[in-house]
C-alpha cells in the first residue's frame, strides 16, 4: 500500500485527493493546508494539518500549492523519508533540488471541484532526479491512470503554454460570448451544440483543417459588422484574433 500525503487543498489537491482514495493500492494519510478553514472537507477522511513540522512519514508527499510557493514550502521539507512531487505544469523540477529524492506528477487537466473528472483517461507528466525514483512516481500514476507519459521540465513548460492557449483562453472565450449573448438576451445554452462540435472535431481534423469562420473566408463585411456590436477592449480581442487566424492561414485584412 503507497502512502500519500497532500499538501494543498485546491481544485488539484481535491481530486488528486479523491482518486488515490478511490485508487486500490494507495491511501491518502494526511492533507495539509496552511488555513484551517480549507481542510474542512478532507478532515471527515483522513488526518489533517495545519503545520508544516507535522508531516507524516509517507511514500509520497504531492504538493498541490500556487506555483509561487512550491520553493520556499519545498525548504521545509529536507527531512522527509519518502519522494516529494509537485503537480506544476509550469514549474522546473529544479525547484525541488534540494531534496534528496524529488520529481514532478503533472495531471494535465483543468479541474474544478464542483465538477467531476476521471482520473484513467487523464494524462499525468512525470519527472524524476533518478531513474529508480522515475519506476516508484511511474507505479504511483498508473495507480490512478491509463496514461503516463515521461515528460522533462522544458516540455512540460511548454505543454503548459500550450495547455493555456486551448484551456484557460477559450474558456476566457467562452465567457465573452456568454456575455454577447446576455446583452442581446439570448441564452447562452443554444451554443453548447457548437462548444462540442468544435472541440470533438479535432478527434478527427487538425485544429488546422478545423478552422472555419469569417476570418478564414475573408468575410469583411461580416468582420467589420461584427466589430461595429463590440466594445473596445472585445474590438481588440477580435481584431487579433482575426488577424492571427488570416496570417497562420496566409490569408490577409
Amino acid at each position: 500500500m503507497k502512502e500519500v500525503v497532500i499538501l494543498g487543498a485546491g481544485n488539484v489537491a481535491f481530486h488528486l485527493f479523491k482518486a488515490f482514495s478511490e485508487a486500490e493500492n494507495t491511501r491518502v494519510i494526511q492533507v495539509y493546508n496552511h488555513r484551517e478553514e480549507s481542510l474542512k472537507y478532507f478532515e471527515e477522511f483522513t488526518d489533517t494539518t495545519i503545520n508544516i513540522s507535522d508531516l507524516k512519514p509517507a511514500d509520497f508527499y504531492l504538493l498541490a500549492l500556487k506555483d509561487d510557493v512550491i520553493s520556499e514550502i519545498a525548504d521545509n521539507l529536507n527531512d522527509l523519508p519518502g519522494i516529494v512531487l509537485h503537480t506544476s505544469g509550469a514549474v522546473s523540477i529544479n525547484a525541488l533540488e534540494r531534496l534528496d529524492n524529488f520529481g514532478v506528477f503533472y495531471p494535465l487537466q483543468t479541474f474544478s471541484k464542483n465538477k467531476s473528472v476521471s482520473f484513467a483517461k487523464i494524462p499525468v507528466c512525470i519527472e524524476a532526479n533518478s531513474a529508480k525514483n522515475l519506476e516508484k512516481i511511474k507505479n504511483l500514476a498508473s495507480e490512478i491512470t491509463e496514461d503516463v507519459r515521461v515528460i522533462n521540465s522544458e516540455q512540460r513548460k511548454a505543454l503548459h503554454l500550450a495547455a493555456v492557449f486551448v484551456n484557460n483562453f477559450s474558456n476566457h472565450l467562452y465567457n465573452i460570448g456568454a456575455e454577447i449573448c446576455e446583452k442581446h438576451k439570448v441564452d447562452f445554452s443554444i451554443l453548447k451544440p457548437l462548444i462540442k462540435e468544435t472541440a470533438s472535431k479535432i478527434e478527427s481534423l487538425s485544429p488546422q483543417n478545423a478552422q472555419t469562420g469569417p476570418a478564414l473566408r475573408n468575410d469583411q463585411q461580416t468582420i467589420e459588422a461584427h466589430l461595429a456590436l463590440l466594445s473596445t477592449n472585445y474590438k481588440d480581442i477580435y481584431s487579433l484574433l482575426t488577424q492571427s487566424i488570416q496570417d497562420f492561414h496566409g490569408k490577409k485584412l
